[in-house]
Protein backbone atom coordinates (compact mmCIF):
# COMPACT_ATOMS: atom_id res chain seq x y z
CA UNK A 1 0.00 0.00 0.00
CA UNK A 2 1.47 2.85 -0.95
CA UNK A 3 1.69 6.45 1.46
CA UNK A 4 -0.75 8.76 -1.33
CA UNK A 5 -3.62 6.53 0.07
CA UNK A 6 -3.58 8.47 2.89
CA UNK A 7 -4.69 11.94 0.99
CA UNK A 8 -0.89 13.29 2.04
CA UNK A 9 0.24 16.78 0.20
CA UNK A 10 2.31 16.09 -2.64
CA UNK A 11 5.28 17.74 -1.47
CA UNK A 12 5.24 15.27 1.76
CA UNK A 13 4.83 12.04 -0.39
CA UNK A 14 7.68 13.58 -2.48
CA UNK A 15 9.90 13.71 0.44
CA UNK A 16 8.89 9.94 1.83
CA UNK A 17 9.69 8.85 -1.54
CA UNK A 18 12.75 10.58 -1.57
CA UNK A 19 14.30 9.05 1.63
CA UNK A 20 13.57 5.60 0.14
CA UNK A 21 10.87 4.47 2.19
CA UNK A 22 7.66 3.11 -0.21
CA UNK A 23 5.43 1.53 1.76
CA UNK A 24 4.39 2.09 5.58
CA UNK A 25 4.64 -0.01 8.21
CA UNK A 26 1.89 -1.32 10.17
CA UNK A 27 1.66 1.18 13.12
CA UNK A 28 1.82 3.47 10.18
CA UNK A 29 -1.07 2.13 8.02
CA UNK A 30 -3.01 2.43 11.44
CA UNK A 31 -1.85 5.54 13.25
CA UNK A 32 -1.38 8.11 10.14
CA UNK A 33 -4.98 7.90 9.52
CA UNK A 34 -6.43 8.31 13.01
CA UNK A 35 -3.94 11.18 13.69
CA UNK A 36 -4.98 13.14 9.99
CA UNK A 37 -8.78 12.63 11.79
CA UNK A 38 -8.03 14.94 14.39
CA UNK A 39 -8.71 12.71 17.82
CA UNK A 40 -6.07 12.00 20.24
CA UNK A 41 -4.25 8.72 20.00
CA UNK A 42 -2.28 6.35 22.28
CA UNK A 43 0.02 3.93 19.98
CA UNK A 44 1.65 1.31 21.20
CA UNK A 45 4.51 -0.31 19.68
CA UNK A 46 7.79 -1.70 19.94
CA UNK A 47 10.77 -0.11 18.85
CA UNK A 48 11.93 -0.42 15.43
CA UNK A 49 8.07 -0.48 14.17
CA UNK A 50 8.01 2.87 12.62
CA UNK A 51 6.40 5.43 15.37
CA UNK A 52 8.32 8.16 14.59
CA UNK A 53 6.72 7.88 10.81
CA UNK A 54 3.52 7.20 12.61
CA UNK A 55 3.07 11.18 13.80
CA UNK A 56 5.80 12.92 11.71
CA UNK A 57 3.73 12.53 8.76
CA UNK A 58 0.44 13.49 10.10
CA UNK A 59 1.81 16.53 11.42
CA UNK A 60 3.56 17.63 8.32
CA UNK A 61 0.71 17.22 5.98
CA UNK A 62 -1.48 19.48 8.83
CA UNK A 63 1.00 22.32 9.51
CA UNK A 64 1.41 22.26 5.60
CA UNK A 65 -2.17 22.83 4.70
CA UNK A 66 -2.32 25.36 7.68
CA UNK A 67 0.01 28.30 7.23
CA UNK A 68 0.56 30.25 10.37
CA UNK A 69 0.26 34.10 9.71
CA UNK A 70 3.23 36.31 10.51
CA UNK A 71 5.94 35.19 12.52
CA UNK A 72 6.30 31.60 12.55
CA UNK A 73 5.43 30.36 16.28
CA UNK A 74 5.68 26.74 17.39
CA UNK A 75 2.35 24.97 16.22
CA UNK A 76 3.43 21.32 17.11
CA UNK A 77 5.75 20.22 20.19
CA UNK A 78 7.49 16.74 20.39
CA UNK A 79 8.51 15.66 23.89
CA UNK A 80 11.45 12.73 24.35
CA UNK A 81 13.60 11.65 26.82
CA UNK A 82 16.61 12.22 25.30
CA UNK A 83 18.99 14.05 23.32
CA UNK A 84 19.68 11.33 20.54
CA UNK A 85 16.42 10.76 19.90
CA UNK A 86 15.35 14.64 19.28
CA UNK A 87 18.02 14.54 17.42
CA UNK A 88 16.86 11.94 15.20
CA UNK A 89 13.58 12.61 15.27
CA UNK A 90 14.16 16.36 14.02
CA UNK A 91 16.33 14.37 11.12
CA UNK A 92 13.14 12.44 10.31
CA UNK A 93 11.63 15.69 10.18
CA UNK A 94 13.78 17.38 7.86
CA UNK A 95 14.22 14.32 5.18
CA UNK A 96 10.25 13.77 5.25
CA UNK A 97 9.61 17.19 5.25
CA UNK A 98 12.32 18.62 2.76
CA UNK A 99 10.14 19.74 -0.06
CA UNK A 100 7.89 22.18 2.56
CA UNK A 101 8.73 25.14 3.85
CA UNK A 102 8.43 23.98 7.46
CA UNK A 103 10.99 24.95 10.00
CA UNK A 104 11.96 22.25 12.96
CA UNK A 105 14.39 22.55 15.93
CA UNK A 106 15.47 20.32 18.07
CA UNK A 107 15.92 21.68 21.67
CA UNK A 108 18.17 19.62 24.50
CA UNK A 109 20.59 19.95 27.22
CA UNK A 110 24.39 19.66 26.77
CA UNK A 111 24.90 22.05 24.19
CA UNK A 112 24.93 26.02 23.83
CA UNK A 113 21.66 27.57 24.59
CA UNK A 114 22.39 30.91 22.53
CA UNK A 115 21.73 29.37 19.41
CA UNK A 116 18.57 27.88 19.81
CA UNK A 117 17.20 30.62 21.92
CA UNK A 118 18.52 32.35 18.21
CA UNK A 119 16.58 29.99 16.04
CA UNK A 120 13.42 30.23 18.24
CA UNK A 121 13.80 33.88 17.75
CA UNK A 122 13.59 33.52 14.02
CA UNK A 123 10.78 31.15 14.05
CA UNK A 124 9.99 27.21 13.91
CA UNK A 125 7.23 25.49 13.58
CA UNK A 126 7.91 22.23 15.16
CA UNK A 127 9.72 21.97 18.54
CA UNK A 128 11.55 18.67 19.05
CA UNK A 129 12.59 18.97 23.38
CA UNK A 130 13.61 17.19 25.98
CA UNK A 131 11.79 18.41 29.00
CA UNK A 132 14.93 20.06 31.34
CA UNK A 133 16.20 22.46 28.33
CA UNK A 134 12.27 23.39 27.26
CA UNK A 135 12.03 24.08 30.76
CA UNK A 136 15.36 26.15 30.79
CA UNK A 137 14.03 27.70 27.85
CA UNK A 138 10.08 28.67 29.56
CA UNK A 139 12.27 30.15 32.66
CA UNK A 140 14.13 32.10 30.02
CA UNK A 141 10.87 33.33 28.06
CA UNK A 142 12.46 32.49 24.87
CA UNK A 143 9.97 30.00 23.43
CA UNK A 144 5.91 30.38 23.29
CA UNK A 145 4.02 27.14 23.48
CA UNK A 146 0.23 29.17 23.57
CA UNK A 147 -0.07 28.34 19.56
CA UNK A 148 0.90 24.67 20.09
CA UNK A 149 -1.84 22.60 18.23
CA UNK A 150 0.04 19.05 18.12
CA UNK A 151 1.41 17.69 21.91
CA UNK A 152 3.62 14.03 20.97
CA UNK A 153 4.94 12.58 23.96
CA UNK A 154 6.90 10.28 22.79
CA UNK A 155 8.64 7.20 24.49
CA UNK A 156 6.26 8.37 27.46
CA UNK A 157 7.39 4.86 29.33
CA UNK A 158 10.85 5.83 29.09
CA UNK A 159 10.73 9.58 29.86
CA UNK A 160 8.55 8.24 33.24
CA UNK A 161 10.94 5.87 33.85
CA UNK A 162 14.10 8.56 33.94
CA UNK A 163 11.89 10.73 36.46
CA UNK A 164 10.18 13.48 33.86
CA UNK A 165 6.68 12.94 34.92
CA UNK A 166 6.95 16.63 36.76
CA UNK A 167 8.22 18.51 34.13
CA UNK A 168 5.97 17.06 31.49
CA UNK A 169 3.68 17.91 33.72
CA UNK A 170 4.38 21.38 34.02
CA UNK A 171 5.00 21.95 30.30
CA UNK A 172 1.66 20.27 29.54
CA UNK A 173 0.20 23.51 31.66
CA UNK A 174 1.90 25.73 29.51
CA UNK A 175 -0.26 24.62 26.16
CA UNK A 176 -3.51 25.58 25.99
CA UNK A 177 -6.53 22.58 26.45
CA UNK A 178 -7.39 22.99 22.70
CA UNK A 179 -4.92 20.84 21.31
CA UNK A 180 -4.58 16.98 19.98
CA UNK A 181 -2.72 14.65 21.98
CA UNK A 182 -0.63 11.92 20.83
CA UNK A 183 1.14 9.15 22.71
CA UNK A 184 3.33 6.58 21.75
CA UNK A 185 5.13 4.36 23.91
CA UNK A 186 6.39 0.43 23.53
CA UNK A 187 4.69 -0.62 27.07
CA UNK A 188 1.61 0.45 28.82
CA UNK A 189 2.41 0.63 31.85
CA UNK A 190 -0.26 1.53 34.89
CA UNK A 191 1.70 4.46 34.98
CA UNK A 192 1.72 5.69 31.69
CA UNK A 193 -2.20 4.69 31.60
CA UNK A 194 -2.42 7.67 34.35
CA UNK A 195 -0.62 10.39 32.37
CA UNK A 196 -2.67 9.52 29.05
CA UNK A 197 -5.95 9.63 31.41
CA UNK A 198 -5.01 13.18 32.50
CA UNK A 199 -3.93 14.23 29.27
CA UNK A 200 -5.84 12.93 26.05
CA UNK A 201 -9.25 12.98 25.83
CA UNK A 202 -11.41 9.66 24.50
CA UNK A 203 -8.32 8.40 22.70
CA UNK A 204 -7.93 6.01 19.96
CA UNK A 205 -5.81 2.91 21.16
CA UNK A 206 -3.56 1.33 18.54
CA UNK A 207 -1.93 -2.01 19.58
CA UNK A 208 0.79 -3.47 17.18
CA UNK A 209 2.34 -6.88 18.30
CA UNK A 210 1.62 -8.59 21.76
CA UNK A 211 2.42 -5.59 24.53
CA UNK A 212 5.72 -6.48 25.84
CA UNK A 213 7.15 -8.93 23.19
CA UNK A 214 10.44 -7.81 21.22
CA UNK A 215 9.83 -7.88 17.69
CA UNK A 216 9.75 -11.32 15.81
CA UNK A 217 12.30 -10.38 12.51
CA UNK A 218 15.31 -10.34 15.88
CA UNK A 219 16.49 -14.00 16.92
CA UNK A 220 17.92 -14.18 20.60
CA UNK A 221 20.71 -15.52 21.62
CA UNK A 222 21.36 -16.45 26.00
CA UNK A 223 25.20 -17.46 26.29
CA UNK A 224 26.51 -17.93 30.12
CA UNK A 225 30.34 -17.06 30.30
CA UNK A 226 31.99 -16.35 33.88
CA UNK A 227 32.57 -12.53 33.76
CA UNK A 228 36.05 -12.85 33.61
CA UNK A 229 35.84 -14.44 30.04
CA UNK A 230 33.19 -11.60 28.43
CA UNK A 231 35.90 -9.84 26.63
CA UNK A 232 37.64 -13.11 25.34
CA UNK A 233 33.92 -14.30 24.08
CA UNK A 234 33.07 -11.18 22.50
CA UNK A 235 36.04 -10.85 21.04
CA UNK A 236 35.62 -14.17 19.70
CA UNK A 237 32.19 -13.29 18.23
CA UNK A 238 33.16 -10.24 16.37
CA UNK A 239 35.81 -11.90 14.56
CA UNK A 240 34.70 -15.31 14.08
CA UNK A 241 31.04 -14.14 13.21
CA UNK A 242 32.53 -11.40 10.99
CA UNK A 243 30.17 -9.28 12.60
CA UNK A 244 30.35 -5.57 10.77
CA UNK A 245 28.23 -3.32 12.70
CA UNK A 246 27.96 -4.31 16.08
CA UNK A 247 25.90 -2.37 19.20
CA UNK A 248 27.63 -3.36 22.59
CA UNK A 249 25.14 -2.48 26.16
CA UNK A 250 27.12 -2.12 28.71
CA UNK A 251 25.56 -1.38 32.46
CA UNK A 252 27.74 1.75 33.67
CA UNK A 253 29.67 4.30 31.99
CA UNK A 254 32.93 3.39 33.57
CA UNK A 255 32.46 -0.59 31.94
CA UNK A 256 31.51 1.29 28.57
CA UNK A 257 34.41 3.12 28.23
CA UNK A 258 36.77 -0.14 29.80
CA UNK A 259 35.17 -2.22 27.23
CA UNK A 260 35.98 0.16 24.17
CA UNK A 261 39.64 0.65 25.14
CA UNK A 262 40.11 -3.16 25.50
CA UNK A 263 38.56 -3.79 22.16
CA UNK A 264 40.68 -0.64 20.79
CA UNK A 265 43.62 -2.21 22.04
CA UNK A 266 42.60 -6.06 20.22
CA UNK A 267 42.70 -3.92 17.09
CA UNK A 268 38.83 -3.41 16.91
CA UNK A 269 37.64 -0.01 15.68
CA UNK A 270 35.04 1.14 19.02
CA UNK A 271 33.69 4.00 20.27
CA UNK A 272 31.85 4.61 23.47
CA UNK A 273 28.35 6.70 24.02
CA UNK A 274 26.87 7.57 27.32
CA UNK A 275 25.57 10.53 29.93
CA UNK A 276 29.31 11.13 30.60
CA UNK A 277 30.19 12.49 27.10
CA UNK A 278 29.18 15.79 25.85
CA UNK A 279 26.37 16.52 23.34
CA UNK A 280 28.98 16.83 20.55
CA UNK A 281 31.02 13.66 21.36
CA UNK A 282 27.85 11.61 21.69
CA UNK A 283 26.82 13.27 18.43
CA UNK A 284 30.28 12.55 16.39
CA UNK A 285 30.22 8.96 17.99
CA UNK A 286 26.76 8.33 16.43
CA UNK A 287 27.44 9.75 13.48
CA UNK A 288 30.95 7.42 12.74
CA UNK A 289 29.42 4.13 13.58
CA UNK A 290 25.82 5.14 11.46
CA UNK A 291 28.81 5.72 8.58
CA UNK A 292 30.57 2.76 9.12
CA UNK A 293 33.74 4.46 10.86
CA UNK A 294 33.13 2.65 13.96
CA UNK A 295 32.91 -1.18 13.55
CA UNK A 296 31.81 -1.24 17.48
CA UNK A 297 30.13 0.74 19.52
CA UNK A 298 29.31 0.77 23.61
CA UNK A 299 26.54 2.15 24.89
CA UNK A 300 24.40 2.29 28.13
CA UNK A 301 21.21 2.41 28.71
CA UNK A 302 20.46 5.79 28.38
CA UNK A 303 21.39 5.38 24.52
CA UNK A 304 19.27 1.97 24.05
CA UNK A 305 15.86 4.48 22.52
CA UNK A 306 18.01 7.51 20.88
CA UNK A 307 20.00 5.01 18.28
CA UNK A 308 18.47 4.85 14.75
CA UNK A 309 21.00 3.16 12.71
CA UNK A 310 20.13 1.64 9.74
CA UNK A 311 21.87 -1.71 9.68
CA UNK A 312 23.02 -2.89 12.79
CA UNK A 313 23.89 -6.60 12.76
CA UNK A 314 24.16 -7.39 16.22
CA UNK A 315 23.29 -6.05 19.76
CA UNK A 316 25.36 -7.75 22.36
CA UNK A 317 24.11 -6.99 25.87
CA UNK A 318 27.64 -7.47 27.48
CA UNK A 319 25.62 -7.21 30.98
CA UNK A 320 22.33 -8.39 31.51
CA UNK A 321 19.87 -4.97 32.17
CA UNK A 322 18.70 -4.41 35.70
CA UNK A 323 15.63 -3.56 34.58
CA UNK A 324 13.28 -5.62 32.61
CA UNK A 325 12.37 -3.63 30.01
CA UNK A 326 15.70 -2.48 28.82
CA UNK A 327 16.15 -5.70 27.20
CA UNK A 328 13.34 -4.94 25.04
CA UNK A 329 14.73 -1.31 23.77
CA UNK A 330 18.30 -2.47 24.17
CA UNK A 331 17.69 -5.23 21.78
CA UNK A 332 15.26 -3.35 19.26
CA UNK A 333 18.13 -1.31 17.95
CA UNK A 334 18.67 -4.33 15.51
CA UNK A 335 15.66 -5.79 13.39
CA UNK A 336 14.46 -2.29 12.71
CA UNK A 337 11.96 -1.28 9.71
CA UNK A 338 11.05 -5.03 9.19
CA UNK A 339 14.88 -6.18 8.88
CA UNK A 340 16.32 -8.98 10.73
CA UNK A 341 18.90 -8.72 13.07
CA UNK A 342 20.72 -11.04 16.13
CA UNK A 343 20.52 -10.50 19.61
CA UNK A 344 23.06 -11.55 22.32
CA UNK A 345 22.89 -11.33 25.83
CA UNK A 346 25.90 -12.80 27.97
CA UNK A 347 24.53 -14.33 31.24
CA UNK A 348 27.15 -14.49 34.34
CA UNK A 349 26.53 -16.71 37.42
CA UNK A 350 25.52 -13.91 39.35
CA UNK A 351 23.15 -12.61 36.54
CA UNK A 352 20.91 -15.34 36.16
CA UNK A 353 17.97 -13.60 38.32
CA UNK A 354 17.90 -10.92 36.07
CA UNK A 355 17.34 -12.84 32.87
CA UNK A 356 14.49 -14.63 34.58
CA UNK A 357 12.58 -11.34 35.37
CA UNK A 358 13.35 -10.68 31.67
CA UNK A 359 11.87 -14.39 30.71
CA UNK A 360 9.01 -13.35 33.07
CA UNK A 361 8.77 -9.47 31.28
CA UNK A 362 8.65 -10.71 27.55
CA UNK A 363 6.70 -14.00 28.39
CA UNK A 364 9.38 -16.38 27.21
CA UNK A 365 12.28 -18.54 29.26
CA UNK A 366 15.48 -17.76 28.09
CA UNK A 367 17.86 -20.25 28.55
CA UNK A 368 21.52 -20.21 28.15
CA UNK A 369 24.05 -21.95 26.46
CA UNK A 370 27.27 -22.52 25.42
CA UNK A 371 28.98 -20.96 22.66
CA UNK A 372 30.49 -23.62 20.25
CA UNK A 373 33.66 -22.81 19.15
CA UNK A 374 35.02 -21.08 22.14
CA UNK A 375 37.43 -21.75 24.77
CA UNK A 376 35.92 -21.70 28.51
CA UNK A 377 39.16 -22.56 29.52
CA UNK A 378 40.23 -19.40 31.57
CA UNK A 379 43.88 -18.51 30.66
CA UNK A 380 45.93 -16.68 33.54
CA UNK A 381 46.50 -13.17 32.68
CA UNK A 382 50.15 -12.97 31.38
CA UNK A 383 52.56 -11.43 33.91
CA UNK A 384 53.91 -8.24 33.67
CA UNK A 385 57.14 -7.24 31.69
CA UNK A 386 58.96 -4.58 33.77
CA UNK A 387 62.21 -3.33 31.92
CA UNK A 388 65.45 -3.96 33.63
CA UNK A 389 66.94 -0.67 34.26
CA UNK A 390 71.00 -0.57 33.64
CA UNK A 391 73.43 -0.03 36.87
CA UNK A 392 73.88 3.34 37.58
CA UNK A 393 77.91 3.87 37.41
CA UNK A 394 79.74 3.50 40.09
CA UNK A 395 82.71 5.63 40.37
CA UNK A 396 86.05 3.40 40.86
CA UNK A 397 88.38 4.49 43.52
CA UNK A 398 92.01 3.68 42.66
CA UNK A 399 93.83 1.13 44.98
CA UNK A 400 95.20 2.60 48.09
CA UNK A 401 98.86 1.78 46.90
CA UNK A 402 98.28 3.67 44.02
CA UNK A 403 95.94 7.04 46.18
CA UNK A 404 98.06 10.20 46.03
CA UNK A 405 99.74 10.63 49.67
CA UNK A 406 97.62 11.78 52.44
CA UNK A 407 94.46 11.48 50.01
CA UNK A 408 91.74 9.73 51.49
CA UNK A 409 88.36 8.89 50.90
CA UNK A 410 85.20 10.44 51.58
CA UNK A 411 81.82 9.25 52.68
CA UNK A 412 80.38 10.24 49.25
CA UNK A 413 83.51 8.88 47.33
CA UNK A 414 85.29 11.90 46.32
CA UNK A 415 88.62 12.43 47.28
CA UNK A 416 90.23 15.28 49.68
CA UNK A 417 92.63 17.21 50.43
CA UNK A 418 94.85 16.64 53.80
CA UNK A 419 94.29 19.89 56.01
CA UNK A 420 97.28 21.59 56.28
Amino acid sequence: MPFNIFGLSDPLVQGILATGYTAPTEIQSQAIPAVIAGGDIIGCAQTGTGKTAAFVLPILDRLSHERSRGKRTVRSLILTPTRELAVQIERAILGYGRFTDLKALAVYGGVSINNQIQSLARGVDIAVATPGRLIDHLERRTIDLRNVEVLVLDEADRMLDMGFINDVRRIVGQLGKKRQTLLFSATISPEVQTLAADMLKSPTVIQIGRPRNPIDTITQHIYSVEKALKMDLLLHMIEDWRMFSVLVFSRTKYGADKISRRLKRAGVVAVSIHSGRTQNQRQQALDGFRSGKYQVMVATDIAARGIDVVGISHVINYDVPTHAEDYVHRIGRTGRAEATGDAITFVSGEEEPYLREVGKFIGRKLTAQKCKGFSYAKSPPPEAKTAKLPEPPQRQEPPRSQRASGVKKSHRGRRRRPKR
